[in-house]
């Protein structure tokens, strides 16, 4: 289990993206939710049949740790520009959560016996509820990483 860590999305053509969206979240705990309903908005056209629910889990997941994780501490709540950037892509059997943020940290899994905490497990989820995950740095002008999950869907026939 979460072994996928460094490792860049799996051959995906980009011009087979059937489609896609995006939004900016601001470094507040609140867009947590605001990311919750961009989701529910973009998979309610999307038609991704009984995946709905783990889809919307994992980004919720993946969006607290950008802000817990991804951001200076004292960025959450205070810097209006900081900020992590959701991307929805789906192709005709696959869909791809990736959210990305600035920091160059690797994302990894806290070790816990504690069962009851009520944090510390997302990337488990992660794990747990996408057909495959994992990070890449950002090159270029952009800094930072995506932490990426892909699930599989099912197609009608």
């Amino acid at each position: 289990m979460l072994k996928p860590l460094r490792q860049g999305l799996p051959p995906l053509d980009p011009a087979a993206v059937s489609s896609a969206a995006s939004c900016a979240l601001p470094a507040r705990y609140e867009a947590v939710s605001e990311a919750r309903r961009f989701t529910r908005g973009t998979l309610d056209q999307w038609d991704v049949g009984d995946r709905f629910d783990d889809i919307c889990l994992v980004v919720s997941e993946l969006v607290t740790n950008a802000l817990r994780h991804g951001l200076p501490a004292d960025a959450v709540c205070a810097d209006p520009h900081a900020s992590v950037r959701l991307h929805l892509m789906r192709w005709t059997e696959r869909l791809v959560c990736a959210v990305r943020d600035p920091s160059h940290e690797t994302p990894e899994p806290r070790d816990s016996d504690d069962f009851a905490a009520e944090s510390g497990r997302g990337l488990f989820l992660v794990d747990s509820f996408a057909d495959s995950w994992g990070w890449h740095p950002l090159a270029g002008t952009l800094h930072g990483k995506v932490v990426w999950a892909l699930f599989r869907l099912r197609t009608a026939g």
